[in-house]
């Protein structure tokens, strides 16, 4: 990780779960952290855990369904740091909104949150990048449900499948412009987080999911995240599939 010391990564969804994880793992390994979520006092308690005096943190309340708040997101990383050198796209959520039976305001929610999102943060990252020249990387936080078709599954998994077809597109992109910045995808399987009780609307059912056997932590996948900075720059990893051992699919 010494070639990210001093450098900005800018992670979404970074107020709970994975995010927050992530942007604690980070920080660890001296890199400075823009912590962007709708949550921004939560946000900024968890960065002042891992960097009591800020000098290397920034928490911005960003919604990353508006343009407009995503844009002051970046300008605020840029009048602070300089620049954003990493894009953690983590800010995602699910609904059990099956096609037959869904709500459409849950399903405009997937699809603005987790695809469209991904995509404003993704075009603000890539254009701060090449205006200062850097070699950057970005990382989306996929999920295994891209991976497969989950019984049940319904918008969110069509979501996630988005999110790996539009890995790949921006790979070809970048290769095609000639640019320095490396693209990659972590599919994670059951993770402990608050995404069960979101998905099911039920703590008794979260409850129960993640105790058929041992899930993964928040941590897993931000160890996921240090491998795929850490690797030298003529390597780019592009899929992580991450599962709890005795996940079955």
């Amino acid at each position: 990780m010494q070639q990210w010391v001093g450098r900005t990564a800018l992670v979404t969804g970074a107020s709970s779960g994975i995010g927050a994880a992530i942007a604690r793992r980070l920080l660890a390994d001296g890199m400075r952290v823009v912590g962007c979520a709708r949550r921004r006092d939560r946000v900024a308690e968890i960065l002042a855990g891992a960097d009591w005096n800020a000098e290397s943190t920034l928490a911005v309340g960003c919604d990353v369904r508006d343009e407009a708040s995503v844009r002051q997101a970046f300008a605020a990383a840029r009048e602070r740091f300089g620049g954003v050198d990493v894009l953690i796209n983590n800010a995602g959520l699910g609904h059990a909104a099956p096609l037959a039976a869904g709500q459409v305001e849950e399903w405009r929610e997937m699809l603005e949150v987790n695809i469209l999102g991904l995509c404003l943060c993704t075009r603000e990252a890539v254009a701060d990048m090449r205006a200062r020249a850097v070699s950057g990387q970005i990382i989306h936080i996929g999920s295994m449900a891209g991976q497969r078709v989950p019984a049940g599954a319904g918008l969110y998994g069509a979501t996630k499948h988005a999110v790996r077809a539009l890995t790949e597109s921006l790979r070809l992109e970048l290769r095609e412009a000639g640019d320095p910045i490396r693209i990659g995808e972590i599919c994670p399987g059951y993770v402990e987080t608050g995404f069960a009780r979101h998905y099911l609307k039920s703590e008794e059912q979260a409850r129960e999911t993640y105790s058929q056997f041992k899930v993964l932590e928040a941590d897993d996948v931000a160890e996921a995240v240090i491998y795929m900075l850490a690797c030298p720059p003529h390597v780019q990893v592009h899929d992580i599939l991450l599962r709890p051992t005795e996940q079955p699919t």
